[in-house]
């Protein structure tokens, strides 16, 4: 094994991707869906805008998320596999 290969044993999971992280996520979603849901009165006039926000918002990660504008990279096919045709 080369000084530059790390084995998946000694990779760490961040938190949330842990058994314990995905619960814990999971409990606060069921908790916060229950909060929303008895306070709904309360939180109905900011919520009348949240379809417009969702729609403000496509483009947005459209535009950010895709690498538009110049900040994306190509990458050429005969050149993804450079690895796998070295060994």
């Amino acid at each position: 094994m080369s000084p530059h290969q790390h084995s998946v044993e000694n990779a760490s999971l961040p938190f949330w991707r842990s058994k314990t992280g995905v619960v814990l996520t999971m409990l606060v979603a069921i908790g916060a869906f229950y909060l929303v849901r008895e306070h709904f009165s309360h939180l109905s006039p900011y919520l009348t805008y949240l379809p417009y926000l969702i729609l403000f918002a496509c483009p947005l990660m459209h535009i950010f998320g895709h690498g538009h504008g110049g900040r994306g990279q190509h990458v050429d096919p005969s050149e993804t596999n450079k690895d796998e045709k070295g060994k």
